[in-house]
């Protein structure tokens, strides 16, 4: 009976863990562009990005717009990021506008670790890919996006919200650490 109750309590421990790794990785619906505005606009998708080395490195960070000149270029700068005791403005991403005034303009890898996570990608000896973690990522906060255009003076703004990584992100870093594709110097 005793080893009954034991199996049991097991069972519902790991069912109670995996329901709280799936709901953790669960994301918010995409934001869409508004048809009603007629000026620039940009989103971002998603709206929320965690500062967890594995976590950030796998999430798609796209920005999109509407309402720009067709044939234009778009850069995405992040607003007064602190970087060394300084606010600063950061491109992160850009973009060629189709014809009926719309972008998507994705983060790419670099960007994220370079930018977001302030480490670098280096080589381990079997000549993979790795992040090299050198210091802290940029600080937690919400972050002004501006989509600035090229050809004309036409821009728009959206809110870019960066967060700590939660206790699950810290975990598949620490695993990402003993696999040798995280290192921290």
């Amino acid at each position: 009976m005793k080893n009954y109750l034991n199996c049991i309590a097991m069972l519902t421990f790991t069912l109670v863990v995996c329901g709280f790794l799936v709901s953790s990785g669960c994301s918010q619906p995409a934001k869409t562009l508004d048809p009603a505005v007629k000026g620039p606009q940009v989103i971002v998708n998603p709206g929320t990005i965690r500062l967890g080395v594995a976590k950030l490195k796998d999430t798609k960070l796209v920005f999109s717009g509407a309402g720009f000149e067709p044939a234009d270029s778009v850069f995405i700068k992040l607003l007064n990021v602190p970087v060394d005791g300084k606010d600063v403005d950061l491109s992160i991403a850009a973009a060629d506008v189709r014809k009926d005034g719309t972008f998507d303009a994705p983060v790419t890898l670099l960007t994220k670790v370079s930018d977001f996570l302030k480490a670098e990608i280096g080589s381990n000896e079997k000549m993979e890919n790795i992040i090299v973690v050198k210091r802290p990522p940029m600080p937690a906060g919400n972050y002004t996006a501006r989509a600035i255009s090229m050809l004309s003076d036409k821009t728009a703004d959206c809110t870019l919200e960066v967060t700590g990584p939660s206790l699950i992100d810290r975990l598949k870093d620490w695993i990402g650490m003993k696999l040798g594709k995280i290192v921290k110097k």
